[in-house]
């Protein structure tokens, strides 16, 4: 399936043949797509607006229902769940989706009072995301970041097995979404599984153990974001140093590179400034393998 194969895990999420068709629609949003993931595994969709990531979000959350083709979540079809199906799953929109009236405190404890298994302490999670000392103010007075922070930790509330995040690090200043990706790094190595939809390249680079490129509806192109790059990206080194007060850049083969004497030579000759791959972008290899960008 595209490269989907489990490899030694649970298949969590199992998609054969998805296809859905908006009401009214007169073409297909998903046309045919197959994939799965594996336990502990964070997958990342990502394509531009309209591409179909988040219509594939919806049905795997049992949001829309008339779709064909085959979504078996935790070896059980979407459709055979009943509303406990909600407590082994968590999910953070991009758009909040708040109680304004309400303090934080008072959010995170009235959707606790929603699950009957076990959850996490809201005031621990709040702490998590550094909200603590803002847990009694209401979210009418929360900045947009507070909110996308409240917003993510409500995700973990019951201690989901799989977390469905879309655009997870949006509006957050870097200090921020780098806690948030923390988090989300955390979760993975306490075997949660996670599917991630975002246009954020680099946030997918960053987190994702396989990034599916999805576009009008079909999967483009799906691998590790490392062997992603590594196939796309040129077999060359770049080397900048000095000479004579002067930058200068200069390439080499990378195959044999080691036995090359200019190379050797430079190194032991110039003061040198860096050295590195000509490793392709995600971004690159999304516009070489679908023609688009991702806007």
């Amino acid at each position: 399936i595209l490269g989907f194969k489990n490899r030694g895990g649970i298949g969590m999420i199992v998609v054969k043949d998805l296809k859905f068709t908006y009401p009214k629609a007169r073409e297909e949003t998903l046309k045919g797509i197959d994939f799965s993931i594996k336990e502990g595994e964070i997958v990342g969709f990502l394509g531009p607006s309209g591409a179909g990531k988040s219509t594939t979000q919806k049905i795997l959350i049992g949001l829309l229902k008339d779709y064909t083709g085959q979504v078996s979540v935790m070896g059980k079809e979407i459709k055979d769940w009943n509303r406990d199906y909600y407590e082994k799953i968590g999910i953070s929109f991009e758009l909040p989706n708040l109680y304004q009236k309400l303090t934080a405190l008072e959010n995170l404890q009235l959707i606790q009072s929603f699950y009957k298994g076990e959850t996490e302490k809201p005031m621990k999670l709040l702490e998590m995301v550094g909200l603590g000392d803002k847990g009694n103010l209401r979210i009418s007075q929360y900045s947009k970041g507070m909110k996308m922070r409240l917003n993510f930790i409500r995700a973990l509330l019951h201690k989901p097995d799989i977390i469905f995040l879309d655009e997870p690090t949006s509006g957050l200043d870097p200090v921020n979404a780098k806690n948030i990706k923390d988090i989300i790094l955390q979760q993975k190595k306490e075997g949660k599984t996670i599917f991630l939809t975002t246009h954020n390249m680099a946030v997918a680079d960053e987190l994702c153990d396989r990034v599916a490129f999805i576009v009008d509806g079909e999967i483009k192109l799906i691998n590790s974001p490392r062997e992603l790059k590594v196939q796309g990206g040129k077999r060359r080194v770049t080397v900048e140093y000095v000479d004579h007060g002067v930058m200068v850049k200069k390439d080499f083969p990378l195959d044999g590179i080691g036995y090359d004497p200019s190379f050797v030579e430079l190194l032991q000759q110039m003061e040198i400034k860096t050295i590195h791959t000509q490793e392709a972008t995600l971004e690159d290899i999304f516009i070489q393998s679908t023609g688009r960008k991702l806007i």
